[in-house]
């Protein structure tokens, strides 16, 4: 029996059979109900609003786009019961110590704008369901809530979406029938067109959608016992990921065909379900927060791995967790009340820039478990202050990794910068296929015939 306590006491190290628990299942429910939220509705209705498709062919490339993107989103997952420790640790083992710092800073980064993000949606959905509180207490209120279920930790995260896929999964398809039954706007079914540019970049919105959890998904399977195995593992989490994602991303571009034009989209939320307006607005406010904890999380976890680099004996407590929650809570409500009027652009620019060079990571991390270690490795010379037998820098891993970051130039269609194939394409941005396609084969013919270390070899159900 795992030993029981109120607070999560592990933080990046490694987490021993005796302290294993749950059920495969449970990741189900995890990801389902952290991805009933408001930020997916917002980020499904670009569908309609940024790229001007129609119903039917944006929530085909809803779809089409999560199904393609949580494959390597539950591949990640699945290393977490095998491996024990988290995902960022575990890079250590394709990087080197230090060279893992490229990737963990740049998931720190990112996980900071999901965070910042969701707290500037948690305050605009309380001043709504009461105008007298003031948007930027509650930005405060949503960060202080997530901070809390972030300190109590995996135990919590998991408790709260067991509810929340019962609560918001039911909620959100009441609320798509209550849209229809009230009735819909007589262009409601004519708005918009097929274009192949505004069908590529919703694809695209659904799959990074996915492939952003990668940095952080095996923290939540890592408790897991590892008999659970990879393919339980990865169905659950697949199915749970992509339907929780689907479902508020196809109500987003529902909403905002049947909204006002030019209205804020969870002002559409509430103008579109009539009456039941106001319970899901509480919903949602309530799934923002629990949803915000894992990013918080993640963000925490992060930190962690960057300071333990450089000082290896220690080791962290539950106690750092929390001064380090306390330090980005406040660091991001600063942030998100200077952001909060435009909040949506500075999370979309952040977003797509860091995952250009997210994705080269993914495929290395991915072809390296799989194919090459398939699941072996030196958990102690992952902690070792020189790395080990990982050492500081794995040059093969950086070398594909800057090539697949250079590939997916020329295909970027980002705030930043626009490559001269996805201005062909009409702004088509197909970089991450490319980031993806060109990366993985080149690790696995530089990386393929490395011999494993006896320190390495252990029975792994891969």
């Amino acid at each position: 029996m795992p030993n029981e306590t109120v607070i999560e006491k592990h933080t990046i190290g490694y987490v021993p059979p005796e302290d294993r628990h749950g059920k495969v299942r449970d990741l189900f429910t995890l990801w389902f109900g952290t991805n009933i939220a408001p930020l997916p509705v917002v980020t499904g209705a670009a569908g309609i609003t940024v790229f001007n498709l129609n119903l039917f062919w944006c929530i085909i490339a809803i779809i089409v786009g999560h199904l393609v993107g949580g494959v390597f989103m539950a591949l990640h997952s699945a290393q977490g019961p095998q491996m024990g420790i988290p995902q960022m640790i575990q890079s250590r083992g394709q990087f080197g110590s230090y060279g893992a710092l490229i990737v963990v800073v740049i998931a720190a980064v990112m996980y900071l704008a999901f965070f910042a993000s969701n707290i500037v949606l948690a305050g605009q959905s309380l001043h709504g369901i009461f105008e007298g509180v003031p948007v930027y207490v509650g930005i405060i209120l949503g960060a202080l809530g997530s901070g809390l279920i972030c300190v109590v930790g995996y135990r919590f995260i998991h408790a709260l979406n067991k509810i929340g896929t019962v609560v918001l999964g039911v909620g959100i398809v009441v609320a798509i029938a209550a849209i229809f039954t009230r009735g819909v706007p007589g262009n409601f079914w004519t708005q918009g067109s097929y274009t192949t540019a505004g069908f590529l970049a919703t694809v695209s919105l659904g799959a990074l959608w996915q492939i952003a959890f990668a940095p952080y998904v095996s923290d939540y399977s890592r408790y897991l016992p590892a008999e659970v195995g990879v393919r339980a593992t990865f169905v659950a989490t697949y199915l749970g990921c992509t339907l929780g994602s689907i479902l508020p991303f196809a109500f987003g571009a529902v909403v905002a065909l049947a909204m006002t034009p030019g209205d804020d989209v969870m002002a559409g939320v509430a103008e579109t379900t009539g009456a039941l307006g106001p319970m899901l607005l509480v919903l949602f406010l309530v799934s923002v927060i629990s949803h915000n904890a894992l990013n918080l999380y993640g963000t925490v976890l992060s930190l962690i791995t960057c300071v333990q680099t450089f000082v290896a004996r220690w080791i962290p407590t539950a106690r750092t967790r929390v001064v380090l929650s306390a330090a980005v809570i406040i660091v991001s409500a600063y942030f998100a009340i200077g952001v909060s009027g435009d909040f949506i652009s500075h999370f979309v620019d952040i977003v797509l820039a860091l995952l250009v060079v997210l994705v080269p990571w993914t495929a290395i991390n991915l072809i390296d478990f799989y194919l090459i270690h398939r699941g072996n490795y030196d958990l102690d010379s992952i902690f070792a202050p020189d790395g080990g037998i990982y050492g500081r820098f794995n040059t093969k891993a950086i070398v594909a990794y800057v090539i697949g970051i250079a590939v997916q130039i020329p295909f970027m269609n980002t705030p930043l910068y626009t490559g001269p194939v996805a201005d062909y394409l009409g702004g088509a941005d197909l970089s991450w296929i490319i980031g993806l396609v060109a990366t993985g084969p080149i690790y696995y013919l530089m990386a393929r015939g490395t011999k494993l270390a006896p320190s390495e070899l252990r029975t792994v159900n891969v």
